[in-house]
């Protein structure tokens, strides 16, 4: 059995500490989504929502400025990022989703989670991160990286950034 990892909040401490309520929602059935969808502004629906799968495995959404930190209720969770959605027949499909959060900073390894929460709403998603990123601290100076073009070099420092995630909270 694979174990699924925790991700730890390892972003900015003063959103960790001023956790506000956002306008989320659980989504744990087409209605449950279908109903958030139905209540979004038309420009808020042509870009992505922000995402966390909960550690009960269950999908949160809310608008895109909303902090992964707020989505989350301040707890630790399974995927983090961002995700488009668009109509597909008289229903919708998951256009677009990245694990994009640098509150969270998850590693491309938590798709699993994420396919796992989509699959449980019922609806098509493309089967794995439409963009991935990478994330790494640097070992020397302590920042948060995000690895582009395999160049892992910290953009602060220059030092060498190890391959594997080790990201936790500070």
């Amino acid at each position: 059995m694979v174990q699924t990892r925790r991700y730890p909040y390892v972003g900015p401490a003063e959103f960790r500490d001023r956790v506000i309520a956002v306008d989320a929602v659980a989504v744990d059935s087409v209605a449950s989504l279908d109903e958030w969808l139905a209540g979004r502004d038309r420009g808020d629906l042509a870009e992505p929502v922000t995402f966390v799968v909960a550690l009960d495995g269950v999908l949160r959404l809310a608008p895109r400025r909303s902090e992964h930190i707020a989505l989350a209720g301040g707890q630790d969770v399974l995927a983090a990022g961002e995700m488009a959605f668009a109509a597909a027949g008289i229903g919708w499909r998951v256009a677009e989703v990245t694990n994009q959060s640098t509150g969270y900073c998850p590693d491309p390894d938590c798709w699993p989670a994420v396919a796992k929460a989509i699959d449980r709403v019922g609806i098509p998603h493309p089967g794995g991160f439409t963009d991935r990123v990478i994330f790494r601290r640097c070992p020397s100076c302590g920042e948060r990286n995000i690895v582009r073009d395999d160049d892992f070099t910290c953009a602060l420092c220059g030092s060498a950034l190890p391959s594997q995630w080790n990201l936790t909270s500070d």
